[in-house]
């Protein structure tokens, strides 16, 4: 009897799921029919894809990259400085999106925050140009992340405490002292 409830239960996973590949292969053909209309999104679902216009006023950037090139690198720099897309560009209240808020003006260059980034940018173009191609086996490239890790001011460094190190004899600081009253 055990044998038959688990040979059972089997039959029926394997029939749901076969159901189920099914259905999801006709909707895939039903969505390649040609002339077919997309079905209407559904409630709940993904957000639909931002719009990503080519963009214009890039001054250290490449001109010729595309919206979702630029996209693509703004969201590396995000990650990086642990920040959004508001640290550096402004919001243009003029301008509401579908969903009742002011979308942002990513040619305005009125924030402080985006002429430090492109200082920023510049600096580590010139570091990994002038200075690290030039080491061999140098490793990955320097990036906002090598600094800033995740912060959009980079942590003060504070190197660890130094230990004895038995190829070099202790600096004159850390020889032992006499005990004191002898």
């Amino acid at each position: 009897m055990r044998l038959s409830r688990l040979s059972l239960a089997t039959a029926v996973t394997v029939a749901t799921v076969s159901l189920s590949l099914l259905a999801g292969r006709a909707l895939v053909f039903a969505a390649q029919a040609p002339g077919t209309p997309p079905p209407p999104p559904q409630a709940g679902g993904p957000p639909p894809p931002h719009e990503m216009p080519a963009p214009t006023n890039l001054q250290v950037l490449p001109k010729n990259l595309t919206g979702a090139q630029v996209h693509e690198i703004m969201e590396k720099w995000e990650g990086e400085l642990g920040s959004g897309c508001k640290t550096c560009h402004a919001v243009d209240p003029k301008n509401v999106g579908p969903n009742g808020r002011p979308r942002l003006n990513f040619a305005d260059d009125s924030k402080e925050e985006k002429q430090t980034a492109r200082k920023m940018y510049k600096m580590t173009e010139e570091i990994n140009v002038n200075y690290i191609s030039k080491i061999d086996s140098s490793g990955d490239p320097v990036t906002c992340g090598t600094c800033h890790r995740g912060h959009l001011g980079p942590e003060p460094f504070t190197a660890p405490p130094e230990k004895d190190d038995h190829d070099h004899p202790p600096t004159p600081a850390k020889a032992a002292k006499p005990p004191t009253g002898q």
